[in-house]
């Protein structure tokens, strides 16, 4: 090889180089400009997005071309939006109803809650509601085992986590038991929460036993490049016969939760409701079967509603990345604005905002007794020191009351006995 020769293919490489570097930086300050316009994400957020592309080249560009922005992909896209309009040509929701509805009864601020609520998913608040409220696992799996082994007409359920442990396989041998009396039993899970369900002899018997069982959110690598695989459908619903539905934070799982043993045991609470909300949770269940199976279930769109069964008013707030999202976030603020006596939230991840750090220590400062419930040990590790830092804040500047779940239902809570501080 001559020196000449070695000059003009190492001015190859360089042009080649430098080619790739000014695409890739073009490539960086078009995102950014992308984020500059993007609607509907908080400033912090936007600011993060642009630090990380602009620090870490390639990589950044990686990281937010596959989770930055809320590919839903084009096949749900188009489906969502027939089974929306589906439901809205339909005329099904429960408040259309004739004495349904409580949104004149209810108090005026409670109805400007409430009408900012409907934005999210087009369900407003409905009377004559009766909600049982549960915090034991096994309690809560044997009183929907007698629901469905009580059905006659179908059985709709929909969890993130379902597993083959005794709960898991209780209530699925529940439904194949209910299936082989004619019941229609539907089972919906995600993709990812319940893979190790999806592969299990317990929902081959299923199966076997005529429970329809689906898996939603396919997730592998060539979808990756069109949606959003991180993008997991976390909702915990069952219907039973159009009249009774359940839901909470548990999924179909002991409480010893085998996936993460060193965490349990794991406190979870349901909610057992009947009368015309019961629609609301049927029609959601409806929308999130038909993504996945191209299955509509007019029949279930069409019936009738509930008849009151209460004295509760209820009202379903359902969020996803395909709904106006950034109204279930103005609902939360408008509801820590709102409050006047006290405030407790509880939630297993407690990661605020600026704007969330902020209405909670105004509440706190105007005389309202905040309490902050979370728990002992986090599962993820970021999770709980963005937690403690969050906690820490609103100790310091607020005097917020802050809670720590115990290891085990026999130790008494932690707490932090600290009152609303005044003005300085």
């Amino acid at each position: 090889m001559t020196l000449s020769t070695l000059i003009i293919e190492s001015s190859h490489i360089g042009w080649g180089t430098a080619t790739a570097l000014v695409v890739e930086f073009g490539i960086r300050v078009a995102l950014v400009l992308v984020l500059l316009a993007r609607r509907g994400i908080s400033p912090e957020t936007r600011v993060t997005w642009i630090i990380l592309i602009l620090a870490l080249p390639v990589i950044g560009v990686f990281i937010y071309l596959m989770v930055g922005e809320t590919k839903f992909g084009r096949t749900r896209i188009r489906r969502h939006r027939e089974i929306l309009q589906t439901v809205e040509e339909c005329n099904c929701h429960a408040d259309t109803t004739p004495g349904v509805s409580a949104l004149h009864e209810i108090r005026r601020h409670q109805r400007q809650l409430a009408l900012l609520a409907e934005q999210v998913s087009k369900s407003g608040p409905l009377r004559g509601n009766d909600i049982r409220l549960l915090g034991d696992t096994t309690l809560t799996a044997h009183q929907i085992i007698e629901d469905i082994d009580a059905s006659t007409d179908s059985c709709h359920l929909l969890f993130y986590i379902w597993l083959d442990d005794s709960i898991g396989t209780a209530v699925g041998e529940a439904l194949i038991r209910a299936a082989q009396r004619g019941v229609a039993c539907r089972v919906l899970v995600d993709a990812v929460g319940s893979r190790g369900f999806l592969k299990s002899k317990l929902a081959r018997n299923m199966r076997k036993g005529g429970v329809h069982v689906v898996a939603a959110l396919p997730a592998n690598p060539i979808r990756a490049l069109f949606s959003r695989i991180d993008l997991r459908n976390h909702r915990k619903l069952v219907i039973i016969d159009d009249r009774i539905a359940w839901t909470g934070s548990q999924n179909m799982a002991d409480a010893s939760f085998a996936p993460k043993p060193k965490y349990a045991p794991w406190v979870d609470c349901a909610i057992r409701l009947t009368g015309p909300v019961v629609k609301e949770i049927q029609i959601l269940f409806i929308e999130d079967w038909f993504l996945d199976t191209d299955d509509l279930l007019i029949d279930h769109l069409n019936r009738e509603c509930p008849k009151p069964e209460g004295t509760m008013v209820a009202q379903v707030v359902a969020t996803g990345p395909n709904f106006f999202t950034e109204a279930a976030t103005q609902l939360v603020q408008a509801c820590i604005q709102s409050a006047s006596a006290e405030l407790v939230l509880t939630t297993p991840y407690f990661v605020p905002d600026a704007s969330s750090i902020m209405n909670l220590a105004v509440a706190a400062r105007r005389g309202v007794q905040v309490d902050l419930v979370v728990p002992h040990r986090n599962d993820s590790k970021l999770v709980a020191l963005a937690s403690r830092r969050g906690a820490a804040t609103l100790r310091v500047v607020a005097g917020v009351l802050v809670v720590a779940s115990p290891k085990s239902p026999a130790q008494p809570p932690r707490t932090a006995s600290l009152s609303p501080r005044p003005w300085p």
